[in-house]
């Protein structure tokens, strides 16, 4: 069974950072892309960053490019959002995801790429 656990959520002010992280078990994670997704209340779920599964590309959406970064430690079976600067609109539940394909070999920003899901870990930041 594959599972994904997320933290490292929380409540911050405007212009903090804070860094979350996502440890998955039950699969071959090493050979994975993996994803950070997030979902403000009354939104969709976006695509926030993702990551190949050697960590030869990382790719962000427009609106957090610069101030988040991505990563992954496959010996630790992890990956981690950092998150810096944040702000008011960044507040939503933070979901981390893998990617169905093994092996991927370029950035995919669609969720419907993604097959297993975490919890999710909410971050709120006050304005």
């Amino acid at each position: 069974q594959v599972q994904l656990v997320e933290s490292g959520g929380g409540l911050v002010q405007a212009g903090d950072s804070l860094r979350l992280s996502c440890v998955v078990s039950g699969r071959l994670f090493s050979r994975h892309g993996m994803g950070w997704f997030r979902q403000a209340p009354g939104k969709e779920r976006e695509f926030v960053a993702t990551i190949s599964w050697n960590s030869g590309y990382t790719y962000y959406s427009d609106s957090v490019k610069g101030r988040f970064t991505i990563s992954r430690d496959n010996a630790k079976s992890t990956i981690y959002l950092q998150m810096n600067t944040l702000k008011a609109e960044d507040t939503a539940i933070y979901y981390c995801a893998t990617h169905r394909f093994e092996w991927g070999s370029s950035p995919d920003s669609d969720r419907r790429s993604y097959d297993y899901w975490g919890q999710g870990t909410q971050v709120t930041v006050s304005s």
